[in-house]
């Protein structure tokens, strides 16, 4: 039976109180401060599992996103296989959505409207036996307070054709700037593919075979994604105009969603820590910093 939104997850809204962020949970040593969501700066996840922004401590994260004064934050929970996504937008109380998994990718939206996200769920597979996982990926309004739902209940058509198989995963949501269209990963026996999304008609539409992690630039033109390259992950960058594919100048092996600092520079997770790149193939990795991951630009 496919997997579907009720079944799969129990998903609980919850405002909270507070200006900024949650309470700190038990445990936490350092004092949560007030992080700037509208002047810039880059975010960033530190080693002991907190948001921090030049100076300022933030809540505890796995992964954070950050656009027009909303701040997606998705961790996990005292409660084992247990994620929440806690969003804060400016001058609104901060929400918190209960989901089944372990942390995976969020992203918001440029308005800071929507935010998707993605954990992964041990034992919960089509594609091997028991020890394997899956993914899933939902999104979340926060603005009307509706759930889309995980992306195995759209409707996907692949090569121009319906796609029925019970077996799909998703993973690894993007945003366009119309708050209707996204970007996300695909899987299935038969493949792996760079899909389009419709929020208003939820349906997928396949773009290209061997896109992983897809993360949309800027200007809304280009996606950088995982390419697998034998038993490696190497960044590439895809002109959504022109399917023009570039592969990035950092050789090594990276898993992770990359991020934009600017519509020339791509940020990325490796080996504990953030590194940066050109976004056209040119230059050399360079070190934004250390003992750090899942950067974020306050835009």
């Amino acid at each position: 039976m496919k997997r579907t939104w009720v079944g799969i997850a129990a998903v609980a809204v919850t405002v909270l109180a507070g200006a900024v962020f949650v309470g700190l949970r038990t445990g936490d040593a350092v004092a949560e401060q007030r992080l700037d969501l509208v002047d810039g700066g880059m975010l960033y996840v530190d080693e002991s599992g907190r948001v921090r922004q030049d100076d300022r401590v933030g809540p505890s994260c796995q992964r954070v996103d950050v656009a027009a004064g909303t701040l997606a934050c998705l961790r996990a929970t005292a409660v084992p296989d247990q994620a929440e996504l806690v969003v804060t937008k400016q001058g609104a109380e901060p929400r918190r959505i209960s989901e089944w998994g372990t942390p995976s990718r969020v992203r918001v939206s440029p308005s800071g409207r929507l935010v998707g996200w993605t954990v992964f769920r041990a034992g919960d597979s089509y594609l091997g036996g028991v020890g394997t996982f899956s993914t899933t990926a939902g999104i979340y309004d926060f603005d009307t307070g509706s759930h889309y739902g995980s992306l195995e209940d759209f409707a996907l058509t692949v090569d121009g054709k319906p796609y029925p198989a019970k077996d799909l995963n998703y993973w690894g949501v993007t945003f366009a700037r119309d708050d209707q269209t996204f970007y996300a990963t695909a899987r299935s026996a038969s493949g792996i593919w760079l899909v389009r999304g419709d929020l208003r008609g939820r349906t997928l539409t396949t773009l290209r075979r061997d896109v992983e992690c897809p993360s949309l630039s800027p200007d809304g033109t280009r996606v950088a994604y995982k390419f697998r390259d034998g038993d490696q992950w190497r960044l590439h960058v895809l002109s959504l105009i022109d399917g023009r594919d570039v592969p990035l100048a950092d050789p090594a092996h990276l898993d992770d969603q990359a991020q934009w600092l600017d519509d020339r520079t791509v940020a990325y997770d490796r080996d504990k820590a953030i590194y940066a790149v050109p976004a056209d193939g040119t230059g050399m990795p360079v070190l934004v910093r250390r003992a750090a991951s899942s950067p974020a630009v306050v835009r």
